[in-house]
């Protein structure tokens, strides 16, 4: 468990370290706003449930300290996919697809115990992250995509420590009772992806 801990912060604090470097070189006055409204953009509660439910089930799910390998999945996928957003990419019911990837990831949390191919997980991962980043992508201000992209890259990281941390804690301290635990947190992320999907 220590071993995991250790692996899991150290991989995630170097990219929290680089991001946090890029926004350190901004120039007072310079894309102080589009680094604002990147930072607020993950809040909204499709990408904050994706998110936290990325660092929660990469903890229960992942070989042991591999955890790391579900937020960066993710990263990687949503900055490219942003990449691809901010050109004018998209695709249809995007929204929709959001929110559904809100669903899935409840799932994920519902069934892992039952520890599926590391192959497919990450796919899914990767897949769910590539929609949230077309978003962030379509709403990338005029004042720059690489500060806006700085901002929504930190929320991200630490919405995934929260979900790392979560994920510890279920199996620190829950663990007789980690199943039915992971069974609830998922269902209330897929009932909540629901909602989302039906207020659209």
């Amino acid at each position: 468990m220590k071993l995991l801990t250790q692996n899991t912060v150290r991989g995630l604090s170097v990219a929290a370290l680089g991001l946090l470097t890029g926004l350190a070189q901004a120039h007072t006055g310079h894309g102080t706003s589009g680094i604002a409204e990147g930072l607020a953009h993950p809040l909204g509660a499709d990408h904050l449930l994706a998110m936290v439910a990325v660092g929660i089930w990469s903890v229960c799910a992942l070989p042991a300290n591999k955890a790391w390998w579900g937020p960066a999945t993710f990263m990687l996928s949503l900055i490219i996919s942003a990449a691809l957003g901010a050109t004018g990419f998209s695709v249809p019911f995007l929204e929709q697809l959001i929110s559904l990837s809100v669903v899935l990831f409840g799932v994920m949390l519902v069934f892992s115990r039952m520890k599926m191919p590391v192959a497919l997980g990450l796919a899914l991962v990767a897949l769910a992250a590539s929609l949230h980043g077309l978003a962030h992508g379509a709403e990338a201000p005029e004042t720059g995509f690489a500060t806006y992209a700085a901002g929504f890259l930190a929320t991200t990281v630490t919405l995934h420590f929260g979900g790392l941390a979560i994920g510890l804690g279920v199996r620190n301290y829950l663990a007789q009772k980690s199943t039915w635990v992971m069974a609830g947190l998922g269902s209330i992320c897929s009932g909540a992806g629901l909602y989302l999907f039906s207020q659209l």
